[in-house]
């Protein structure tokens, strides 16, 4: 394996110029606009970056587009970029200006940059790993202005918003890679004369930020004599033991090199599911497979799979899923897969139709209906290891068990079926139970306090849009009650991004009032809000918490069908 250097500003022009492709077997372009930010402020602080694996051949390999725009390319020889993708498509995306594809879609990646970014490192990442269980709703937008901007200003490279943008000492990214002038940023930042003090400073941070271009990178070349089999297999070896992919991706690569030019098949039918509101991950159609072929949930067999085996269990999964959204959809109400507490439900749910051959009777449906939305709210895919919950659901569907069996599963894992106010406290937005609290008020036809619009995850306008609100601000709790309590799920409301401002750090004693008026004590009821006076001082705001868990309990059993089995907690 020989050793090579490039800079980023040659491997951007690599992929530019299509020098450099993608091979089937890697994975799409996943990362997040926050991982961008914290790759080029790495490369900004001279931080390592990892290596690059490449593999230089003749042979016909089935080739994936980058997410990004690539020229043709004039060469017989083929670079293709094993290890790396993520990285290089963000900074080509960045460097050139260009927007990115992901899931169909393209999207911008529109970084800042600080001018007056703070010398040292100021503020510690925050690592959360991709594909991991979608968010309800985004709580930024829950902090205060204040608070953001005193963040933000801590911070080197932020992702856009219009504000910031605004502000004559944040400057676009992108727009300083086009440039080698400083003039315009200078200027803008009110720096005329080239004796102010900030005009060395602001064109070394500039000038820094261009060198990025020139951060080298270590190459890890491949032998042309190799082929795509072994490839493959080092390919697979790399990334396990540097537990870069996940497991998902690894399967991938094994299955493509098998089915050569399956990836479209599986991102044609991902686009399909997307279109009706449930964009999922790859990964979890290429499970909901192996779980069809092998009866089981794991990738640790998908490479003893024969072609006609994946093919045959790809097209009964595919049946299997469509079924398991519409289910989800139509029949339980969860429109959205930001609504499911594990995706492994579908699998579960595809899996036991497939089983069925789709002839389901009325009861064992409203069984199967019930099962969902308490698997769902307790969490079943979230307690221990997910995959072999997974398998154990699996594996009962099989062996000829119905809707019922699934259920007394569940209640072998969780104890009880029934929600106890206990078992709220401590919770926060990020819980299963925060989701079937959604579904249940937006039942019990939950309104905004200002705009009357019934809640829900798909209104349009920022001023619509769904989110969660404080019912006691952080801002007065802070200082008397600690993080963890001032985000708990009792303290938790859906409202509109324009009531949301409104209210802002107001404590309930004086925005509830105005607003009772205006939207009536129902529109508070509806989401298990209490309005008794005295619950509504901050120095009393653990025991409106405590009520308003009881009242949420029994609002989750009413809507949950566990009513009759539930019993007072204690």
């Amino acid at each position: 394996m020989a050793k090579a250097e490039a800079s980023v500003e040659e491997l951007v022009g690599m992929i530019q110029r299509g020098e450099l492709r993608l091979p089937e077997m890697q994975r799409q372009y996943v990362w997040r606009s926050t991982r961008v930010r914290d790759l080029l402020d790495s490369l900004y602080r001279g931080y390592p970056s990892g290596a690059i694996l490449l593999w230089e051949t003749d042979e016909a390999v089935p080739l994936q587009e980058f997410a990004i725009s690539q020229e043709k390319n004039p060469f017989k020889s083929t670079r293709l970029l094993l290890d790396g993708q993520q990285r290089l498509t963000s900074l080509s995306a960045v460097i050139r200006g260009k927007e990115v594809m992901v899931r169909g879609r393209k999207k911008p990646i529109e970084l800042l940059f600080n001018l007056e970014h703070p010398d040292h490192l100021a503020v510690v990442t925050e690592v959360h790993e991709d594909g991991g269980d979608e968010d309800l709703i985004d709580d930024e937008a829950d902090s205060t202005e204040d608070e953001l901007q005193r963040r933000f200003e801590k911070m080197t490279f932020v992702v856009s918003t219009q504000k910031l943008a605004q502000l004559p000492h944040w400057v676009k990214v992108s727009e300083v890679f086009k440039t080698e002038e400083d003039a315009p940023f200078l200027s803008r930042a009110g720096i005329e004369k080239i004796n102010d003090p900030r005009y060395t400073k602001y064109s070394q941070r500039l000038a820094r930020l261009r060198s990025v271009r020139k951060y080298v990178y270590r190459m890890d070349v491949l032998e042309r004599s190799l082929s795509y089999d072994e490839v493959t297999e080092i390919f697979v070896r790399v990334n396990s033991l540097g537990a870069k992919l996940r497991s998902s991706d690894l399967a991938l690569a094994q299955i493509t090199a098998k089915w050569r030019n399956s990836l479209t098949t599986f991102q044609g039918f991902q686009q399909e599911c997307g279109k009706v509101g449930f964009d999922l991950d790859l990964g979890l159609y290429l499970k909901n497979m192996v779980a069809f072929a092998t009866g089981q949930s794991r990738f640790l067999t998908v490479g003893n799979l024969s072609i006609d085996a994946l093919k045959s269990a790809w097209e009964e999964s595919r049946l299997g899923m469509q079924f398991a959204i519409n289910f989800t959809k139509n029949n339980v109400g969860m429109d959205s897969p930001a609504l499911l507490s594990s995706p492994f439900l579908l699998i579960a749910l595809a899996y036991f139709g497939h089983e069925r051959d789709y002839a389901i009777s009325q009861e064992e449906s409203d069984r199967l209906r019930f099962w969902v939305l308490l698997a769902n709210a307790k969490g079943r895919f979230s307690r221990g290891s997910s995959e072999t919950i997974l398998d154990q659901d699996l594996a009962t569907i099989r062996n000829g068990g119905d809707a019922e069996s699934l259920v007394d599963s569940l209640r072998r894992q969780v104890g009880r079926l029934d929600v106890t106010a206990d078992e709220l406290e401590g919770r926060n937005q990020r819980s299963a139970l925060f989701k079937t609290m959604f579904l249940a008020f937006r039942a019990a036809e939950a309104k905004d306090w200002n705009s009357n619009l019934v809640i829900a995850l798909d209104h349009s306008g920022a001023q619509h849009r769904l989110q969660f609100h404080h019912i006691f601000p952080k801002a007065i709790l802070k200082g008397v009650y600690a993080p963890r309590e001032a985000d708990d799920i009792a303290n938790l409301a859906f409202v509109g991004g324009k009531t949301n401002r409104r209210i802002s750090d107001k404590p309930p004693a004086v925005y509830f009032p105005p607003l009772i008026k205006k939207a009536g004590e129902s529109a508070f009821h509806a989401q298990c809000i209490p309005l008794d006076p005295e619950l509504l001082q901050v120095p009393n705001y653990k025991e409106f918490l405590a009520k308003r868990r009881g009242l949420i309990a029994a609002r989750l059993n009413d809507f949950l069908g566990t009513k009759e089995i539930a019993t007072p907690a204690g």
